[in-house]
């Protein structure tokens, strides 16, 4: 789980229409990382 001030895990996402994010690319930059449920699920 991650909490509020903790260090951002490494990762590499696909962004579109081509290339990569990752912590790197974001260093210096405010950041909201948001996660949702599965498209067309309740909640």
């Amino acid at each position: 789980m991650i909490n509020v001030g903790d260090t951002l895990p490494n990762f590499t996402l696909p962004t579109h229409p081509a290339g990569e994010v990752s912590p790197a690319t974001l260093l210096g930059k405010r950041t909201v990382l948001y996660f949702y449920p599965k498209d067309d699920t309740p909640g």
